[in-house]
């Protein structure tokens, strides 16, 4: 039996309400860290405009392959190897980037890692889409995201819950401007950004 992931089947419907009007002129949109694959089967079907890329740490290819191969529609692209940490990422420019529930299970090297790489390939005009808890000015949107964000740093403490400012930040620096901060059920967020566009482009 496949991985299966309840949190994704509770959160794909309301983040594809946000996706198809946030991704409405999307071409190829690359996922970082598509886990069971869920998402990505469900959003690629729901966006049949646009080309959908997941990708991975090799401990979990095999199956997000294999769902991909048995559910994905046919703009669903082959998962493909890819970690953040990575000094070129094995994938051309996009148009759009969306990652769900990983930031908070990153390192910090790695978040800023991440947006290194979604720097380089992401396109002017491209829109990256973040889903997950937040910390707002240093504090928890709810006592269940601090108990999370305790276990989470009991576990690894490289890992936890990242500050929105921080965030808005690390992607600054990249040309990758906050845009808008929509809240979603369960005390989570999608953060959308835009890359500035070149001068004079339309």
């Amino acid at each position: 039996m496949l991985p299966f992931s309840e949190a994704c089947e509770r959160n794909k419907g309301p983040i594809l309400t946000i996706l198809t009007a946030a991704f409405g002129r999307v071409r190829q949109a690359l996922e970082i860290g598509s886990g069971t694959g869920q998402h990505a089967v469900y959003f690629s079907r729901h966006l049949p405009h646009l080309r959908w890329q997941p990708t991975d740490r090799r401990d979990w290819l095999d199956d997000l392959r294999i769902r991909v191969e048995r559910e994905g529609s046919s703009n669903l692209l082959r998962p493909i190897e890819l970690d953040v940490r990575q000094p070129a990422w094995p994938v051309a420019a996009v148009d759009a980037v969306f990652t769900a529930n990983t930031l908070h299970i990153m390192s910090w090297t790695e978040v800023e890692a991440f947006f290194l790489g979604v720097g380089r390939v992401l396109e002017p005009g491209g829109v990256l889409a973040v889903y997950g808890p937040f910390r707002y000015r240093g504090e928890y949107t709810s006592a269940s995201n601090a108990a999370f964000d305790l276990a989470l740093r009991d576990r690894d403490p490289a890992s936890g819950i990242r500050d929105f400012e921080l965030i808005c930040e690390i992607a600054d620096r990249q040309g990758i401007a906050f845009d808008v901060d929509h809240a979603m059920p369960a005390n989570n967020q999608l953060l959308l950004f835009r890359k500035a566009r070149a001068p004079g482009a339309a």
